[in-house]
C-alpha cells in the first residue's frame, strides 16, 4: 500500500470510485484550491482505490452587542433570564425584547446589511458556502430567521468533528 499526492492522472479512477459509492453528491472540483489536501491510496498493482480530499469550510459567527434595551441577568431562573431566544440575537427572541419596536427593527437592518455584505465577501474570496452552528438555546428561533435569510438546515447529513492535535 502506498499514500501519495493526487495527480491530474487520478482524476479518472476517483470518478468511477466516486459513482459506484452512489452517495447524492457531485463529484467536486479537485482544480479548486480550496482543496488544500488531496492523498491517494494505491493497492499493489499502483490503481487509486481511496482518496482523502479535505477542502476548506467557512465557519461563519454573528457577535451582536446586546446594546440599550437587551434584558442582561445573572442566569437562569432570574427576573433578567435570557433563556431561550438569546436577547443578544436579533430576531432571536419576542417583538420588543430589546426595548422599543423600532431598536428591533433597527437591529434587523443591521443584520440584513451585513449578511449581505458577508456573503459579497465570502464570494470575492473564492469561497462558495458557510457553515454556522447555533448553540442550542437560540437554534429554533435564530433558525427560522436564518432561513428566511435562504440558509438551509443541512440534516440530511450527519456531521463530525476531529479535533487535530500534532
Amino acid at each position: 500500500m502506498l499514500i501519495r499526492e493526487y495527480t491530474p492522472a487520478d482524476l479518472d479512477a476517483l470518478r468511477r470510485i466516486h459513482a459506484r459509492q452512489g452517495f447524492d453528491y457531485a463529484f467536486p472540483n479537485l482544480d479548486d484550491p480550496l482543496f488544500v489536501s488531496k492523498l491517494i491510496v494505491e493497492d499493489d498493482e499502483g490503481r487509486a482505490v481511496m482518496a482523502s480530499l479535505a477542502r476548506l469550510t467557512c465557519e461563519i459567527y454573528l457577535l451582536v452587542d446586546p446594546g440599550k434595551g437587551s434584558r442582561k441577568g445573572p442566569g437562569k431562573g432570574s427576573e433578567n433570564d435570557p433563556g431561550e431566544g438569546s436577547k443578544n440575537i436579533p430576531g432571536a427572541g419576542k417583538r420588543g425584547e430589546w426595548g422599543p419596536m423600532e431598536d428591533t427593527r433597527e437591529r434587523y437592518a443591521r443584520l440584513l446589511a451585513l449578511h449581505r455584505a458577508a456573503e459579497q465577501d465570502l464570494l470575492a474570496r473564492g469561497l462558495e458556502d458557510a457553515h454556522a452552528w447555533l448553540p442550542p438555546p437560540i437554534a429554533k428561533r435564530f433558525g427560522r430567521r436564518l432561513e428566511s435569510l435562504g440558509w438551509v438546515r443541512d440534516d440530511a447529513w450527519t456531521p463530525y468533528c476531529r479535533r487535530l492535535s500534532p
